[in-house]
């Protein structure tokens, strides 16, 4: 995401280069080895178990892993007759995952033949993150997408006045938040629940996931006679480097009147959690 994303250099958001950025056009490229042992679980299978991989970040796209092909469960994989083109890469071959009594349609692509930059990437192939039933960096579950190692979050205690209303109707008011700050994305206003109009809130069932934070549940807001649906999320049970938010609710910042200091905030474009 850091790279790519929002506010990152290779994003549409990012700041200044000392030269022409026209040089940044789409599919600009960066692929480098991962440090990390990555895993991909399907099925009660490990897929892939590698300590090899290559991650490949490419302009507004998240970041992707490729595998050595020796590193994959070839019992588990079969040939399929999809392929596709890109004009950057040369034809994808794809292959599907069985596992039990359970298929995962063209789970897994790789280039025979790649092309240009991206010879390096013959003999690896990439896995769908969401046909998988889980993956694993080292022995710690990671939700969405690869972690970019070139992202930061940072949660920082607070004494900022923050007021949020929805709909005209004051919501949530505190001297106490906690702001994450997230490279690429907005800041976000974290804000202790017993600074939040709980009987305002109403529950959902919208749930998502961040590999940077954990699992993250929602909850809509009935306010000014109107309901504003999944517009608060909270993590119930962060990954440790998140801790300090747990329990905390945050408001789209997209979706609200938010007020810092006594200066109303301007609604960014980028919606992520």
């Amino acid at each position: 995401m850091t790279l790519t994303i929002g506010t990152g250099p290779f994003g549409k958001e990012g700041g200044d280069f000392n030269f022409n950025t026209g040089v940044l056009k789409a599919h600009t490229l960066y692929l480098e080895d991962s440090p990390k042992r990555v895993r991909a679980v399907f099925g009660g299978e490990t897929v892939v178990d590698s300590r090899r991989a290559k991650l490949l970040h490419e302009t507004g796209l998240l970041p992707i892993y490729y595998f050595p092909e020796e590193d994959l469960r070839h019992d588990l994989l079969e040939w399929t007759d999809h392929t596709t083109h890109c004009p950057f890469k040369g034809d994808a071959s794809y292959r599907s995952v069985r596992a039990g009594d359970r298929v995962a349609e063209n789970a897994v692509w790789s280039y025979p033949n790649p092309e240009g930059f991206f010879e390096p990437l013959k003999g690896y192939a990439a896995l769908y993150w969401n046909k998988m039933d889980a993956w694993y960096e080292e022995d710690e579950e990671v939700f969405a997408h690869p972690r970019d190692p070139y992202h930061r979050v940072d949660v920082l205690e607070s004494s900022r006045h923050v007021k949020v209303t929805v709909n005209g109707e004051l919501v949530a008011e505190t001297s106490r938040p906690k702001l994450l700050f997230e490279t690429g994305l907005p800041v976000r206003y974290y804000v202790p629940p017993e600074d939040v109009r709980a009987d305002l809130l109403v529950p959902s069932e919208k749930e998502t996931r961040c590999p940077y934070k954990g699992v993250s549940s929602y909850k809509s807001v009935q306010a000014g006679g109107k309901l504003a649906e999944d517009i608060v999320w909270y993590y119930p049970d962060p990954i440790p480097a998140a801790d300090k938010i747990k329990d905390h609710l945050c408001f789209f910042n997209e979706k609200v009147d938010l007020e810092v200091d006594g200066e109303e905030q301007v609604k960014p474009q980028t919606q992520w959690s």
